[in-house]
């Protein structure tokens, strides 16, 4: 397969020299990294990461090809991808297709050998920025009057990009739960995960009024992963708010705990590089316990003002590497979330009796309604 010369440029003006992968074109977004060494499938299907350049630290992306099942959503979703070796052979016997293949087909661009260590390295350093991916242009000054044009993440609202068009089902509608999902970009694993626990899902998109969410009569609701910047997203909070007053059972997960905390007027902040990988150490604050998580977020929620509004919003987990928030709880409401991803795909299922204690919170609230 003929490989084109290809260009990197990040917007403090560092450019990498590479050959094309994918598409020939150009693309911008934001650029991050993660640390995975496998599950690149379900990485580049994730929602989360609409809008942003995926640098790949594992240093063989597309050697064990692509397939049809391992899928988070129906498309694509990174802006472009930025990797070391780009593998067209693969040896997976259950591939269904090499990943250039994969690429030409949805329309992704991407960069490969390129020093994949020393873009890590600089983001790192520098924090997340925006960059431009070209193998159509070789021009920096050209590529340079493109990337300005590139809007930051931060202030974004992606979310109702990657939604749902219209609400579907999923599950069994005889199942014992009932749960709204509020997609923000939510992953297929998740609805699986729930799914598998008896819930019988209406997924309803990003912008969805409340009252028409209650009309379909939940148990629960869930507030789902997605890109971009939650402090735009007030149609969002308000929504998660609703649900509050009226207290019903409430996960989020991602994007969604960014969520809740707003809609308990704890702030959000931009990281400096944030979070993106399939190993990072989490410890249950309640239990004791640490876990291995799956984590995709550029943004938190404030440790500070969590600490100032101790009296209604507990910390329930923390990340061991950087003492970050990955969890809280509303005290005196049936609401909780955690920043990582406990179903995982790709990554470690250890957290996944998250989505046992939300159906167990669902089944408590619905016995509580029984007449005695």
């Amino acid at each position: 397969m003929e490989q084109f010369p290809a260009v990197l440029l990040l917007e403090d003006g560092t450019v990498f020299i590479g050959k094309s992968a994918g598409k020939i074109g150009t693309t911008t977004g934001e650029i991050c990294f993660n640390t995975g060494m496998t599950g690149y499938q379900e990485i580049f299907t994730d929602p989360s990461y609409f809008g942003q350049l995926l640098v790949a630290t594992n240093a063989h992306i597309g050697n064990y090809g692509t397939h049809a099942g391992e899928t988070e959503s129906g498309s694509i979703k990174i802006a472009g991808l930025i990797c070391k070796n780009f593998t067209w052979d693969y040896s997976r016997q259950q591939a269904t297709e090499s990943i250039q293949e994969y690429f030409e087909r949805e329309g992704l661009v991407g960069i490969s050998d390129v020093d994949t260590r020393a873009i890590v390295r600089h983001i790192r350093d520098k924090g997340a920025m925006n960059a431009i991916i070209s193998s159509e242009i070789t021009d920096v000054a050209e590529l340079r009057k493109i990337l300005d044009q590139v809007p930051p993440m931060e202030g974004l609202e992606l979310a109702s990009k990657v939604s749902t068009d219209k609400p579907y089902t999923q599950g069994s509608p005889d199942a014992d739960f009932r749960v709204a999902v509020l997609d923000f970009g939510v992953k297929q694993n998740i609805l699986d995960c729930l799914v598998e626990r008896g819930c019988y899902l209406q997924v309803f998109p990003a912008r969805t009024p409340l009252e028409e969410v209650l009309d379909w009569k939940p148990d629960g609701v869930f507030l789902s992963n997605g890109p971009g910047d939650p402090a735009a997203m007030d149609y969002a909070v308000a929504t998660a708010k609703g649900v509050l007053a009226l207290n019903l059972p409430l996960f989020g997960i991602c994007l969604g705990h960014q969520l809740l905390a707003l809609a308990v007027d704890i702030p959000t902040y931009k990281m400096h590089h944030g979070h993106r990988g399939i190993n990072h150490p989490v410890k249950n604050l309640r239990s004791g316990k640490c876990e291995i998580t799956s984590q995709n977020h550029g943004f938190g929620v404030s440790p500070d003002a969590l600490e100032a509004h101790a009296d209604k919003v507990e910390i329930t987990h923390l990340n061991l590497n950087d003492q970050t928030v990955e969890g809280i709880r509303v005290k005196n409401k049936q609401a909780f979330s955690v920043q990582y991803h406990p179903e995982a795909s790709p990554g470690p299922h250890d957290a996944r009796y998250l989505f046992d204690e939300f159906v167990g919170m669902i089944r408590k609230s619905k016995l509580a309604e029984q007449p005695v």
